[in-house]
């Protein structure tokens, strides 16, 4: 683990370096607080810190008041090095954001300690961390695709809805199916399906650009939504319609033939008074004329 040592003694920094060195630490060493802070903004800097109090440019006081000002979900653990031991300077060093500190001259006992305690809390913010990305995830992706899921992507198209109107920008939202996705299941049973679900999530984020959004609307549908010129759209859903019908499903060496249809209708802001539900079910509407009519196709219906 890398460890910011800002001491303004060189004696005391070699000795520090030394220390840390055998416990097993990565020593970044700097010689005054305006150093440390610049090695602070670099990318992935060291977040365990022992600071000096009494430093140039910048004291160790000043810079933990600095490093607090970020706004982070990852701070480091500062424990700062000084010679003040009254209990009304320990408690202003605390205040302004050191996580500890020890008195110097110290006693390396004290010390390994106090870094290994810094070491482990950073271990537990990390899995606090991962917790809390993990449970952000669950919210709002689907676990199987990684696709939005399907609360996720109804917010982000009624937020779409309402960029389009301030925009006056067009807007297309499309329902897509796989189709004859039963007889998957049935004939090579749920876990081919869950394959296929997976392979279809995939093709979708290859065909479509990175600001394009699409979820998984439940079951075997899948809900995309863009805005573009009318061309661009056509040739787009073509081109996704071919990445699934044209490219061979595999799964445990049984060739599977996919192929979906899709019903998109098209917002346009400047007229438009249908509100998410309407447009969805006029989106549904032209996915069951795609159904009808053979299946694998798009079908674009507008109002």
């Amino acid at each position: 683990m890398k460890i910011l040592i800002a001491e303004d003694d060189p004696t005391s920094r070699i000795i520090l370096i030394a220390i840390v060195s055998e416990w097993g630490y990565e020593p970044i060493p700097v010689a005054d607080g305006e150093q440390a802070l610049s090695i602070l903004q670099t990318d992935d800097a060291p977040r365990l810190l022992l600071l000096d109090w009494e430093m140039p440019k910048i004291d160790g006081l000043a810079l933990c008041k600095k490093i607090r000002e970020e706004d982070t979900s990852n701070p480091p653990y500062i424990i700062l090095l000084t010679g003040r031991s009254n209990t009304e300077d320990i408690v202003t060093g605390l205040k302004v954001g050191a996580n500890d500190y020890i008195a110097k001259p110290f006693n390396n006992a004290e010390l390994r300690a106090r870094l290994q305690v810094g070491k482990r809390m950073l271990g537990l913010q990390d899995e606090l961390n991962h917790a809390k990305e993990a449970m952000v995830f669950q919210a709002n992706f689907d676990e199987l695709t990684k696709l939005m899921n399907r609360r996720a992507v109804m917010k982000a198209m009624a937020s779409e809805i309402e960029r389009s109107k301030r925009n006056s920008q067009p807007l297309y939202i499309c329902m897509c199916d796989i189709d004859h996705f039963k007889k998957i299941n049935d004939t090579h049973g749920h876990l081919a399906g869950d394959a296929v679900l997976k392979e279809i999530a995939q093709r979708f984020n290859n065909s479509l650009r990175p600001y394009d959004l699409c979820g998984r609307y439940g079951g075997e549908e899948f809900l995309i939504i863009l805005n573009s010129k009318e061309n661009y759209v056509h040739n787009l859903f073509e081109r996704i319609r071919l990445a699934i019908a044209n490219e061979p499903f595999i799964y445990e060496e049984t060739v599977l033939d996919i192929t979906i249809s899709c019903g998109v209708t098209l917002y346009n802001s400047h007229s438009d008074l249908r509100n998410t539900t309407q447009i969805l079910i006029d989106a549904d509407t032209a996915l069951y004329e795609a159904k009808n009519s053979g299946r694998n196709r798009t079908v674009f219906t507008a109002t």
